[in-house]
């Protein structure tokens, strides 16, 4: 979180300094998800990382949304967890041999970011009805909910056909 110290002050501050983050998380993502969808070998993960990319953009919009309810111009707060989990999946996206494998591992890394994501706006949300923001609380539950029905997809894909093709692999 940046070279400047963070001042933490209330809980306001709080609630804005994790948006920021959440923010910053989600532009990176809409990067990195037209990268994965190229690299997957499965039309049904290449499909499942477009739709994602479309509800990313989403969230961008709800996250604006709720800077703009905040009274604050959307700022990024770079976000080291998701440049971490966004590193790890060019890994998997420059790695080499049997294409049900690679999808397996790509599969992989992106529950990994659902599931940070998860925790993130299941947090962010939790602030903001402290905060008495419901409509704020509410905005964060959709992109949670949406977040988690996009591990879901990932999680049928790779049970469905990607794990047993990569299981075959040698």
């Amino acid at each position: 979180m940046g070279l400047f110290s963070i001042e933490l002050n209330s809980m306001e501050d709080l609630l804005l300094l994790q948006l920021e983050d959440l923010y910053d998380a989600e532009k990176r993502l809409t990067e990195a998800l037209p990268k994965m969808a190229d690299a997957a070998h499965s039309p049904e993960l290449q499909q499942a990382f477009r739709m994602h990319l479309q509800e990313t953009e989403g969230h961008v919009r709800r996250l604006e949304q709720i800077f703009k309810e905040l009274n604050r111009e959307p700022q990024r707060e770079t976000c080291a967890a998701m440049k971490g989990l966004i590193s790890e999946g060019s890994d998997m996206i420059s790695a080499q041999g049997n294409c049900a494998v690679k999808d397996a591992a790509l599969i992989a890394a992106a529950q990994r970011v659902e599931h940070y994501e998860m925790a993130g706006y299941g947090t962010v949300r939790t602030l903001a009805r402290q905060l008495g923001r419901e409509q704020i609380a509410d905005l964060l539950q959709q992109t949670l909910d949406e977040e988690g029905n996009a591990d879901k997809i990932l999680t049928e894909i790779a049970e469905s056909s990607v794990n047993a093709q990569a299981s075959r692999a040698r």
